[in-house]
Parts: C-alpha cells; structure tokens; sequence
C-alpha cells in the first residue's frame, strides 16, 4: 500500500522541446543529437536509430533504463580518434514505438544490435554499455566475440543484480505506473535520477533530456513496457562465460551506487581479467556524472585493444 501511496502522490510538471528534421540521401537525419547527427535505418522492419561522432576506431555506446543516447552526450565530446556511436535501443528513448508488440528484453537487445551492426555493415566494434546496456554488451560479445574489440562497463547491471527493488516495485504496481498522469510520472522519474547521482546539477539536466523522452512517445505506458521486458536470466544465461571470454576489457564503477554495487564490478573485473577504475562518492550515471573519467577509461580500452590506432 505504501508503494501505490507513493506513487499516486508524485507530481510535477515539464516542458517539451521541440525537434528539427533534416534529410539526407540515403538516411533519415535529426539534427542536434548528442554531439553528431542522428541516423536511422530500417533493419527487418524495426526504424532503428543512432547518434554519431567523429571517425576512426568504432565504439558503440549502449544506455540503460530511464536513458537514452543522450547518456553519452558528455562523454561523446571528449571521445578523440575513434567513431562514436551511441545507439538506441528498441522500445527506448525516440524508438519507444518500436517496442511495442516486439521483444524488447535485454536478450533481444543483443540480437538486435547485431542485426543493426550488420545492416549498415559494421564488422567490430568496441562496445561499451552502462546499466542494461552493460547486460546487452555482456550477452552480445559472449554470443559474438568476433564481432566485440573491446568490452567497456560502467555500472552495469549483471549476474543477480538486477532488476533493483524500485523497479520491481513499478512492476508489482505496473496496472497503477502506467495510468499516472505526466506530472506525476515526470515526477518519479526525478526520484530514480536523483538517487543515482551524486551531482544535484547533474541530476536536473538528466531529468530534462529523459524526461521528455517518455512524455513525447507515451509517458508511463512506455515505461511500463520497458520493465516488463526486464529478465534477471538473461545475464545469468551468460555469466559463467564472460571468464573465458578472452578479449580486452575494462571497468569504471562508481562506488557509491546504491543501485548496481560495487561489488559486481570488482566481480566483473575478477572474471573479464579487467582493470576496474573506482570512483570515490560516484552513483549510477557515471557518464553523465564522470564524464571525464569515463571517457578516459574508454579511450585506454581502445588503446589496449587497438594499439594501431
């Protein structure tokens, strides 16, 4: 009852930003995304989308839940020598009507990634995932490691840790979540970021770009689709063989993450052989947080993984 009391209380309002569309030859184009232009392409019939930065080494950024590419926006900028690109996954950020009627689980995630990568022919990349998105690198490079350079995770979710007790709270009460109005749900939106940031400024801004995510494509209907998607086997399907994985990696975690612990990632970096960077007093969004620290860890990795470079 007290889950439902707290729920039904939530409220706050926001605004809307509006968006501006540009076309290209072979490739829809929104601009103002991220820190590059926003690409999509239709792979089997799913509209999917990216952001992209910059050329050379190509690195595929993953977001989690309640994000979107904008996680990267920071980190992307700070990124040199390599081609950034932060995709969507289905059913999230922008591509929220995606989802509906399709898989969208972290499992299926990593097919569908892999179907993207193939579409607009991308052999290798280095992949880096934060929260689910970190499930989705995991599942991805176990399933395809010849496809995976690099492995990067920042407050990843993995093995048993997951999904964290407020979610699993929003799907015990999901018949409620997804019928709140916008300012209510706008609202518990802002208690999830700001318990996992430890900047108060930082927080807010997250709050502006995720936020209007949701209400321009269904609000706490889409969210609702999103958890219930959510699956704790589909990382412990894989996590007896990231050991023998056998490819770079590398590890930023911050350290007072009440949601993924810190002790999953020194559990990651014990199994992938992986440096683990603490982060003293960092939460959950790393990226948007550390932005600096973050990218400083992805280029070593790609170092590591492409001295060439």
């Amino acid at each position: 009852m007290r889950k439902i009391l707290a729920l039904g209380a939530l409220a706050i309002a926001t605004s809307l930003a509006a968006k501006k569309w540009v076309k290209s030859s072979h490739r829809e184009v929104r601009e103002g995304f991220i820190s590059g232009e926003r690409h999509f392409v239709d792979v089997g019939g799913i509209d999917m989308s990216w952001a992209e930065h910059g050329e050379g080494v190509p690195v595929i950024l993953l977001h989690g839940i309640p994000t979107s590419p904008a996680l990267w926006r920071h980190v992307v900028p700070r990124l040199s020598g390599v081609r950034a690109l932060a995709w969507e996954m289905v059913g999230y950020g922008d591509s929220m009507e995606q989802g509906k009627g399709r898989d969208i689980s972290v499992a299926a995630q990593a097919d569908h990634l892999k179907a993207w990568m193939n579409e607009i022919g991308l052999e290798k990349a280095v992949i880096v995932g934060h929260d689910l998105g970190g499930g989705v690198a995991q599942i991805f490079a176990v399933r395809n490691p010849h496809m995976c350079s690099g492995l990067f995770l920042t407050n990843a979710i993995g093995y048993d840790s997951w999904p964290i007790p407020s979610v699993k709270a929003m799907r015990e009460t999901g018949g409620l979540v997804k019928h709140l109005p916008d300012s209510a749900f706008t609202m518990l939106l802002l208690t999830l970021l700001l318990r996992g940031h430890d900047r108060l400024d930082a927080a807010l801004e997250a709050w502006r770009h995720h936020a209007r995510k949701y209400l321009d494509h269904g609000g706490a209907e889409a969210m609702v689709r999103q958890i219930d998607a959510l699956d704790v086997n589909d990382t412990l399907a894989v996590s007896d063989q990231l050991s023998s994985l056998g490819i770079p990696a590398r590890l930023a975690w911050g350290e007072a993450d009440g949601f993924q612990k810190i002790e999953y990632g020194e559990r990651f970096a014990r199994d992938l052989g992986a440096p683990l960077k603490r982060i003293p007093g960092g939460k959950h969004f790393t990226p948007e947080d550390h932005p600096d620290v973050i990218a400083e860890e992805i280029m070593a990795l790609v170092r590591t993984a492409h001295p060439e470079a």
